[in-house]
């Protein structure tokens, strides 16, 4: 596979709201997850409250539509069901007790 064909993730953070540091550390937990599976992830600096992601072009994550940020297991799942639905996450898929 080579990198053209291979997912991009694309987190746009909000520079006035200081969440850039959230946003490498959500890039970094996707390339450790996924590691050679995705082809880039880019962080892309805005302003205005702004919090995105997207795959392959597809939004995943706006902060303003879902309220807030999504954890890094929440995170992992939407990506994952973009690129390959079938792919166990392992402890990330797993249900915490006492909850679902």
């Amino acid at each position: 596979m080579t990198d053209a064909s291979r997912p991009r993730i694309v987190i746009a953070y909000c520079t006035q709201c200081q969440w850039l540091l959230r946003a490498g550390w959500m890039a970094q937990e996707l390339l450790s997850t996924f590691a050679t599976d995705l082809g880039e992830v880019i962080l892309v600096p805005g302003t205005g409250g702004v919090f995105t992601i997207t795959c392959n072009d597809e939004l995943i994550w706006d902060r303003k539509r879902d309220g807030g940020f999504p954890d890094a297991a929440k995170l992992k799942q939407l990506v994952r069901d973009v690129i390959d639905p079938e792919r166990d996450l392992g402890h990330s898929d797993r249900k915490k007790p006492g909850v679902g």
